[in-house]
């Protein structure tokens, strides 16, 4: 958890020699933007967010599984129709399988495995076997491969995403905090236009070329504070590890051919040139040209992987970026009132409302109510956004909720440079971590040693 770290605690926590603290600013609390803050009671805030999600834990039942089971089958029925087209169907036709099998591999990540892996069917789902945070895709290659398998290995992607990102949201410890990762473009002497096609670029290649090396970054660190093990003062941990990294050889906590061989490669090999192999004997039947059918699919999985990157992309990486989206400069204890506040702040929600607009924003549409409560089924966030806008609108707490396109432009703003985003001012940062302490008092009667733990 990130418990009052700053990028440099963050070094030290694993053994790392301290650093110098990073200056944030201050934030301007006169500004329009921050008028709401004058009269917040963060008290109030927290009793009614608990209070609901209290309500909406309890609620859950075999209606969740039932939902999560037609979610299944909509993603599978993606599924079918691509592998069924991908080796015949070509020109304007090959739009079928790709946008079928490109929607395939971003509805079993962003739906099924994310809320999986969360734990959002732990205590609901008669197959505690499988539907469980601590068995669902992992433990090796068989499971990957069975429930969720792309670029991402599932144990990294569970300590980047479900720990480091959810625990220390918007804050330097955030390792999808877009405006640190994209420092480098953001301070670059180059035209707009330039950055832009930098942008797009990343687009299409991101969760091989970012999010994969990255997770698994995580994935190592996180070993390393278990072992209590040392990194050298020049590696910070906190700057992202991507794909550039590797080929240049700077990474220090692994190689490119273990990245190749543990993390890419294995689905690099199955599912783009190995699962199209039975066409082999297709074409041999149908007595088409050797390797049309084959190659066929080959490409239509490429172009498919190029716009679940897109796809992705524009629900993910937009959820927590714009000039509208708070920063912070020290952790918090989760599920206090500062955690709870933070994630309002700090994501913002897309249109909603049913299961189809829903399943074609990942569920990630959701993002205020998933960050408050992460562990809750993708029903009842949709259930609980129109009851969190209300508690919001409430205490005057800014609720951001707009078109996901609108959304992409924000965030490239945040990409580019021309944007930054907004940071709470520093007397309210303060004064809402000692809330949090005198709320601890109340509920445990000694708040130094929960926040301790």
């Amino acid at each position: 958890m990130c418990i009052n770290q700053s990028k440099s605690s963050a070094a030290t926590s694993i053994g790392a020699p301290t650093e110098k603290r990073p200056v944030f600013p201050d934030g301007d609390a006169s500004l329009p933007y921050n008028a709401w803050l004058k009269d917040f009671d963060l008290k109030a805030f927290t009793n009614d967010i608990k209070a609901l999600g209290k309500t909406l834990e309890k609620n859950q039942g075999p209606a969740d599984v039932a939902h999560l089971n037609k979610i299944v089958m909509w993603s599978n029925l993606f599924a079918l129709v691509g592998l069924a087209t991908m080796g015949s169907f070509e020109g304007l036709a090959r739009a079928v399988p790709v946008v079928c099998l490109s929607t395939w591999t971003f509805s079993r990540w962003t739906m099924i495995a994310h809320h999986t892996c969360h734990g959002g069917y732990d205590k609901v789902h008669p197959n505690k076997g499988r539907w469980n945070r601590f068995k669902f895709a992992v433990g090796g290659l068989w499971n990957r491969l069975c429930d969720w398998f792309d670029w991402m290995m599932p144990e990294a992607w569970n300590i980047e995403h479900n720990n480091r990102h959810h625990y220390c949201l918007s804050e330097m410890d955030d390792p999808d905090l877009v405006e640190n990762n994209l420092e480098s473009i953001r301070k670059l002497n180059l035209s707009l236009p330039t950055k832009y096609i930098i942008v797009f670029i990343n687009m299409l290649t991101w969760k091989w070329a970012y999010y994969a090396p990255n997770t698994y970054k995580e994935l190592k660190l996180a070993g390393m504070r278990r072992r209590g093990e040392k990194i050298p003062a020049h590696v910070n941990p906190t700057d992202a590890l991507t794909i550039r990294v590797l080929l240049s050889g700077e990474s220090y906590f692994y190689s490119l051919w273990e990245f190749i061989s543990v993390v890419v490669g294995p689905y690099l090999l199955i599912h783009f040139f190995l699962m199209p192999l039975p066409l082999l004997l297709v074409e041999k039947y149908v007595e088409a040209e050797q390797y049309s059918m084959y190659m066929c699919a080959v490409k239509s999985l490429f172009l498919a992987e190029l716009l679940t990157n897109v796809h992705a992309f524009v629900a993910i990486v937009t959820n927590h970026a714009g000039d509208d989206m708070y920063r912070f400069r020290n952790g918090c204890k989760p599920y206090s009132g500062s955690f709870f506040l933070r994630q309002v702040l700090a994501s913002v929600d897309f249109s909603y409302g049913t299961d189809a607009v829903d399943f074609f924003h990942g569920w990630l549409n959701y993002q205020v109510e998933h960050h408050l409560w992460p562990n809750l089924s993708m029903l009842s966030y949709q259930r609980s956004a129109p009851l969190v806008r209300a508690i919001c609108e409430k205490h005057g707490v800014p609720y951001v909720k707009q078109n996901v396109f609108y959304r992409v432009h924000k965030t490239v703003e945040i990409m580019v440079g021309t944007k930054s985003m907004r940071w709470l001012p520093v007397k309210y940062e303060e004064e809402y971590l000692k809330i949090d302490m005198e709320m601890e008092r109340e509920k445990h009667g000694d708040g130094q040693k929960f926040f301790a733990q």
